[in-house]
């Protein structure tokens, strides 16, 4: 069953999740790559590693993990696109790539609805508020006062402008009447590098990255968008707990180009969803500070669709355009 239910998720009708029936095993004797937009050791590369290792197990072929970094993960968007039939390549993909990307790049060079097929989801993850250690912020509720009261100093920090934290932002902020000036980062480490020196007073970005900092004392995690409070920052609550009526969540699923048959795609997005319920699978992606989903081929591809209905507004609404 899904472990963390976003908003986008209920919508999609997964709560709890139900298995289809098992398609008949498809005859892989060739390894399968599976492909990561982002070099080795971020969020996305260890999810997809954790997966490779169990589907190895359960589809007898070898998964390869191959990275392909560059373009927020475009580059590797791009070439599934063009993956011959026959062939066995699978993408890591998350929304920046498949829900973001299409509408603030004018000339992008894949159609996600059109070139990929989703075959399974395998992790969520929620956005968090942070603060220096050294604020006298405490609460939501005191920043939404500071913020109020300080209008000129409200610079949000996130990763990069036009990521999924940046959008966060905007929504967070709409919700609270606020008109943040959104400040782009190159990359998470030089963000909360900068928030927990105080060279910015808030930042946004995935839970998973303030964790390390949060547990070390060097930040504040004000507020997280999940439903639930997350094990490993049990002290903070979610922004709905605070009256702040926000729940939304990002993921990482697996697609297959449009070149590869229906049969198939559902056979992997059985096959992973069945593994994605393993203990053991469970147990290694939380260690990476991610939560683990069960959701295959048609559960996947409802949820993404509920999650393009909550996202797409925002995203429009902001007017964000960026060049290839």
């Amino acid at each position: 069953m899904l472990k963390r239910i976003g908003p986008w998720l209920l919508a999609a009708g997964l709560l709890p999740a139900t298995l289809t029936a098992w398609a008949q095993p498809a005859r892989f004797t060739e390894p399968v790559t599976l492909t990561v937009g982002y070099v080795p050791g971020g969020a996305s590369d260890n999810a997809a590693r954790i997966l490779a290792r169990a589907l190895a197990k359960e589809i007898g072929v070898p998964v390869i993990v191959e990275n392909k970094p560059g373009g927020g993960g475009r580059i590797a968007a791009a070439d599934l696109k063009n993956t011959k039939k026959g062939v066995n390549v699978l993408m890591l993909g998350n929304p920046a790539v498949t829900v973001i990307a299409p509408i603030v790049f004018s000339d992008l060079n894949y159609n996600p609805q059109a070139d990929f097929k989703p075959v399974s989801l395998i992790t969520d993850y929620s956005f968090a508020l942070g603060v220096p250690a050294s604020s006298k912020v405490n609460t939501v509720e005191q920043f939404v006062q500071w913020a109020k009261a300080n209008p000129q100093q409200l610079n949000i920090g996130v990763p990069a402008t036009g990521s999924l934290p940046h959008f966060f932002g905007l929504m967070l902020a709409d919700k609270l009447g606020l008109k943040p000036e959104i400040v782009g980062y190159k990359g998470s480490s030089q963000l909360l590098t900068d928030l927990a020196g105080a060279n910015i007073p808030v930042a946004i970005d995935t839970l998973d990255t303030f964790i390390p900092m949060a547990k070390s004392g060097k930040v504040k995690v004000l507020g997280v968008s999940s439903e639930k409070r997350d094990d490993s920052l049990p002290d903070v609550a979610p922004f709905h707990e605070s009256g702040i009526d926000i729940r939304a969540t990002g993921w990482n699923a697996v697609f297959a180009p449009s070149s590869m048959d229906d049969e198939v795609v559902t056979y992997l997005g059985d096959a992973i969803s069945k593994v994605m319920g393993d203990a053991t699978v469970q147990k290694e992606i939380r260690s990476v500070n991610l939560v683990p989903v069960q959701a295959n081929a048609e559960q996947t591809r409802k949820a993404i669709d509920a999650f393009r209905q909550q996202w797409e507004p925002v995203v429009r609404d902001s007017g964000f355009k960026v060049g290839k």
